[in-house]
C-alpha cells in the first residue's frame, strides 16, 4: 500500500533563495565561517580574526542588530560591515498570546515563506518551540502540521534566528547564564529536524556555544518521529536530549497515525533508542504519546507500551499528550478518565509517565496544532481526503 502525501525519500536540501538584500546575514554563521567572509571581503587576517571575535559577541551576548550599535568596533568599519553584512532575523508577521501565558509567532523568511514558532512559560522555566523547516513531509494523521506540504528546511540562521527573536520579545539581553525566562529548547516545532540535520546541528552548536547563545545541552530536546539512521549521529555530533513521537505500540496503528513507521518499523526505532549515545538515567529517552480515542489508548496498549521499554532496557519516560484539536481532524481526545488509567498503568511499572498539560489551544500553538497561517490546501491533505473517499467506497 503506497504511502500517501509528502514523506520520504528524505527530502533534497531546498536552499533559501535570495531575497532583495544581497547582503550576507551573519546570524547563523559559526565564528570560523565569519572569519572568512570578512577576509572574502578583503579584510586582513589578523583583522578579520578580531573582528569576528567582536561581532560575535555583540550578536550572540549583547543582542546587537545594527553595526552602528557595536561599540567596540570603530565607526568608519561598522559602516563598511553594514554595507556588506545583515545581522538578521525573521519578519514577524503575527503575534499571538494566549490566555494562559502561551505566545506564538507567524514568522516569514528573507525569500517569503511563513512558519511558526511558540513560547511556553512556567513558574520555572520558559520552553521555547523552534521550528526547523517550512511544512512538514511526514504526514502524521493527528497532526496540523503534517498537512502542509514540504516548502524547504530552514537554514542554521533561521532556526537560530527564532531564539534570538524570542530573546527580543523578552527582553533577555545582554545574555545571562542564569535568571532566563527562557531556559529550555525543543526542536518540536514545524518539521523533522532529522530531515534537516545540517542546518539543525549547526544552529544548535551555537545555542550552546559558551561565547555563544550559552544554552546547557541539557535543557536542549530535539524531537523526531523516527528518521532511525540519523538518531546515532544526532547523539554523537549534536548531544542534546532525544524525545521519540512514538503515538503506538502496534504496527498497524502506527502505520495509519505516524507513517514513517511503514519505513522504519517500531522494533528498528527501539534499538536505536538503546543505542543512542549519552542516553542514561539521568538523561532519559522521552517516548512522546498522544492519547487518541479508541485508537491507541487501552490497557492494553499502556501494558505493551510497558513491555517494550522493559524489552530495549530503555532509560525513558512518556509523556501522555491529550489530542489538540484543529479544523478537519479525523480523530478525538481520550476521555480523562481514559488517560489518567494510562498514565496509571505506566506509573505502577516504575516509569514515569506524566500527563502534559495543553498549553495554547486558543490560538492554535498546542502540540501538533501548528500550521502557518497562509498555507492553502496541501497535496498531503488532498491525498488524505481521496485516501478516505477509497476506504469508504471499500
Amino acid at each position: 500500500m503506497p504511502i500517501p502525501g509528502l514523506i520520504d525519500p528524505v527530502p533534497v536540501p531546498r536552499a533559501a533563495a535570495a531575497g532583495a538584500d544581497a547582503r550576507v546575514d551573519l546570524v547563523g554563521l559559526s565564528k570560523d565561517r565569519i572569519r572568512e567572509a570578512l577576509l572574502a571581503e578583503g579584510l586582513e587576517p589578523k583583522q578579520a580574526k578580531l573582528r569576528a571575535k567582536q561581532i560575535w559577541h555583540q550578536i550572540y551576548n549583547r543582542g546587537a542588530t545594527r553595526f552602528e550599535a557595536m561599540s567596540d568596533i570603530a565607526k568608519p568599519q561598522r559602516a563598511w560591515l553594514a554595507e556588506r553584512f545583515v545581522v538578521g532575523r525573521p519578519e514577524t508577521v503575527v503575534e499571538q498570546a494566549s490566555t494562559d501565558g502561551t505566545r506564538k509567532w507567524l514568522l516569514r523568511t528573507r525569500d517569503g515563506h511563513d512558519f511558526e514558532m511558540v513560547f511556553i512559560p512556567d513558574a520555572d522555566r520558559g520552553t521555547l518551540c523552534v521550528s526547523s523547516q517550512v511544512g512538514c513531509t511526514l504526514n502524521c494523521r493527528f497532526c496540523h502540521t503534517g498537512t502542509m506540504r514540504l516548502v524547504r528546511n530552514l537554514t542554521a540562521g533561521e532556526i537560530v534566528g527564532q531564539v534570538m527573536l524570542a530573546r527580543d520579545a523578552l527582553g533577555e539581553w545582554p545574555s545571562q547564564p542564569e535568571g532566563r525566562m527562557l531556559s529550555n529548547i525543543v526542536m518540536m516545532g514545524m518539521g523533522e529536524p532529522l530531515y534537516n540535520f545540517d542546518n539543525v546541528r549547526d544552529a544548535l552548536k551555537i545555542v550552546m556555544d559558551g561565547d555563544g547563545l550559552g544554552l546547557s545541552r541539557r535543557r536542549i530536546t530535539l524531537s523526531t518521529s523516527g528518521v532511525v539512521p540519523m538518531m546515532a549521529r544526532a547523539g554523537e555530533e549534536i548531544g542534546v536530549n532525544l524525545a521519540v513521537s512514538l503515538h503506538a505500540v502496534t504496527k498497524a496503528v502506527r502505520d495509519e497515525i505516524v507513517p514513517l513507521n511503514r519505513k522504519y518499523g517500531i522494533e528498528e526505532l527501539l534499538e536505536a533508542c538503546a543505542a543512542y549515545p549519552g542516553a542514561n538515567n539521568a538523561r532519559r529517552i522521552t517516548f512522546e504519546y498522544v492519547m487518541l480515542k479508541d485508537m491507541n489508548d487501552s490497557d492494553d496498549d499502556a501494558r505493551e507500551l510497558v513491555r517494550l521499554i522493559r524489552k530495549y532496557r530503555l532509560p525513558a519516560k512518556v509523556n501522555l499528550i491529550p489530542f489538540n484539536p484543529w479544523p478537519g481532524a479525523l480523530y478525538e481526545c481520550s476521555d480523562e478518565a481514559r488517560v489518567q488509567r494510562f498514565s496509571d498503568i505506566i506509573f505502577e511499572a516504575g516509569i514515569s509517565a506524566p500527563v502534559r498539560r495543553p498549553r495554547g489551544r486558543d490560538i492554535m500553538a498546542a502540540c501538533g496544532q501548528l500550521k502557518s497561517a497562509a498555507e492553502k490546501k496541501s497535496r498531503a491533505e488532498l491525498d488524505r481526503i481521496a485516501e478516505e473517499k477509497q476506504a469508504a467506497l471499500a
